[in-house]
């Protein structure tokens, strides 16, 4: 097989093929039952019909079916022009949830206009509302079955795209471990190349380098490599010019990885004032209204979880207060926004005076501290349950940083960029540190406050049903927690 031939025979087509073709097939029929089931729902379901009785005539299905044929194209373009049937979407099924829930919106409004220009007959508009609903249900459940589907060919082995890595750093070994861990992400590093004049010990294992910038095309045609993963720091920005300069005409991706300069200032926008452009690199993480909306929705959230686990609060409470002498909650001062002391609450999940011995220290996996109960309090974070009285009384909020110490803020300001930056937003019971496993002693301090910056800068109330919904599945199956 000559070069011409490899280059359009990767084992990595089938999945680029099968994987859009069935995620398309998967929307086309879950729309089409969209409109199927809606319109048994609305005209022969009794208890619907009950509620909603329908004068006249029932309206044949065959108009129903026609106007589907006519709007499921345009959904499909719709879901096409967000990038919906690509592949390696490695990811999280309520990213997509939510996703489609606004392109559901965009075609039930569109099937709306439609029918101002083909009106065979009145159409039901509670029809609608229920094609709307069990759309989102239905897709959302189509695309998890095509994701099992791509994660199971990657986990097989199957469907890989060969990557090369460019940088011998801290990124590059990070990278390296978590495709060789995580084979669901679909890449199969075949090793890394670094500077012909580099010099320094490195951190990607010797057995995986395949050479230096200079020889990076015969390692591609060698390798049959498709995606290259950039991970040099910016001070050497001018390198990727030259390496992409020299990879012209190759059939490769060139993928960037951003070092933390980057990332702490990705947030820099343009803002004109009269007149006059300025650069906005840093702003207040949420207006007034934002601030006003986040409140509402902890203490709405907070009072639900309260008035549920009632129940199991009352029974943790039992539980703690017979396990050993004590105290049943364990109330410990923290720092919240802009450095406000409040007493987190928690469940004792420890011998009273815990700490007398030894001072503030982070808890550690298999700790002698804790009491016959506490391990498992800690383990799916049932200790945490009274910090929704926190939320109640506006001193946390359900997503955020998680609370420190001042002991450790004070240890870690001076050392850590951007530390004291998670101060800016109130503190909370979960984060997207947390539900990204950077959770105990043992997860990277200087990793958890990138995931917090992030939060920071992108927060949205939709962004917080995510983490909370990462939340309940970590609680369950993480395995940092202790």
């Amino acid at each position: 097989m000559n070069y011409i031939e490899q280059k359009f025979n990767k084992k990595s087509q089938k999945g680029e093929f099968l994987v859009p073709l069935f995620n398309i097939i998967s929307d086309i029929v879950a729309i089409e039952a969209s409109f199927l089931l809606a319109y048994w729902l609305r005209f022969y379901f009794t208890p619907l019909v009950d509620i909603f009785p329908f004068a006249g005539e029932i309206p044949p299905l065959q108009g129903y079916i026609q106007l589907s044929l006519m709007v499921i194209p345009v959904w499909i373009l719709v879901f096409q022009a967000r990038k919906m049937y690509r592949t390696k979407r490695v990811v999280f099924i309520f990213d997509e949830f939510f996703l489609i829930g606004r392109l559901a919106t965009f075609g039930i409004i569109f099937s709306f206009g439609l029918i101002f220009f083909y009106r065979v007959f009145p159409y039901s508009r509670l029809v609608f509302l229920l094609i709307w609903m069990i759309s989102i249900i239905l897709i959302t459940l189509g695309r998890y079955a095509v994701l099992k589907y791509e994660k199971n060919l990657y986990n097989k082995g199957k469907s890989f795209k060969d990557a090369l890595i460019v940088g011998n750093t801290q990124t590059a070994l990070d990278i390296y471990n978590n495709f060789q861990n995580h084979k669901y992400a679909g890449f199969k590093i075949a090793g890394f190349i670094e500077d012909d004049n580099f010099s320094g010990t490195g951190f990607m294992p010797d057995n995986a380098r395949l050479g230096s910038y200079s020889n990076i095309v015969e390692l591609i045609q060698e390798h049959n490599i498709e995606t290259v993963l950039v991970t040099i720091p910016s001070h050497e920005h001018d390198k990727l010019l030259d390496l992409m300069k020299a990879c012209e005409g190759e059939n490769v991706e060139f993928l960037m990885v951003p070092d933390f300069l980057e990332v702490i200032t990705s947030s820099v926008r343009v803002q004109e004032i009269d007149g006059i452009p300025f650069l906005k690199i840093k702003s207040i993480p949420m207006n007034i209204w934002n601030r006003i909306l986040k409140r509402a929705f902890d203490f709405l959230f907070a009072l639900s979880v309260m008035l549920v686990s009632s129940p199991l609060f009352i029974m943790l409470s039992l539980l703690v207060k017979l396990s050993s002498k004590g105290p049943v909650f364990y109330k410990q001062e923290r720092l919240s926004m802009t450095g406000k002391k409040f007493y987190m609450i928690k469940f004792r999940s420890m011998h009273d005076n815990a700490e007398k011995s030894t001072g503030a220290v982070y808890v550690k996996k298999g700790d002698s501290r804790y009491t016959s109960i506490g391990e498992f309090l800690r383990k799916y974070s049932l200790d945490e349950l009274p910090q929704f009285l926190n939320v109640l009384k506006g001193e946390m909020s359900i997503v955020g940083p998680r609370p420190e110490r001042e002991h450790f803020i004070n240890m870690f300001k001076n050392k850590i960029p951007k530390y004291l930056d998670r101060h800016r937003v109130k503190c909370g019971i979960t984060g997207w540190a947390q539900v990204n496993g950077l959770r105990g002693s043992d997860s990277s301090i200087e990793k958890r406050i990138e995931y917090d910056i992030y939060y920071i800068e992108h927060w949205s109330i939709i962004f917080d049903l995510k983490i909370i919904i990462k939340t309940i599945k970590e609680m369950f199956f993480s395995k940092a927690a202790f």
